[in-house]
């Protein structure tokens, strides 16, 4: 598994600000996030995203609808 970039601390506190901003509280809600982080963090294509964050077209933002305004 990949090095997680979030203390439990921390995805404690980014969880309870994603539940306010209505974004739906999935199972893997965590590692879609640390996907997304990762990314940002070494700049790999969404294809390329480790297998641990989950399927790369389900962590990549683009391909969801926007929730909430």
């Amino acid at each position: 598994m990949p090095r997680l970039l979030l203390s439990d601390g921390h995805w404690s506190k980014l969880r309870e600000i994603l539940l306010r901003k209505a974004i739906y509280n999935k199972r893997d809600l965590r590692m879609t996030v640390e996907g997304m982080l990762y990314r940002m963090r070494t700049g790999c294509p969404w294809r390329d995203l480790p297998e641990a964050f989950g399927n790369w077209n389900k962590v990549n933002p683009a391909s969801h609808p926007r929730v909430g305004p």
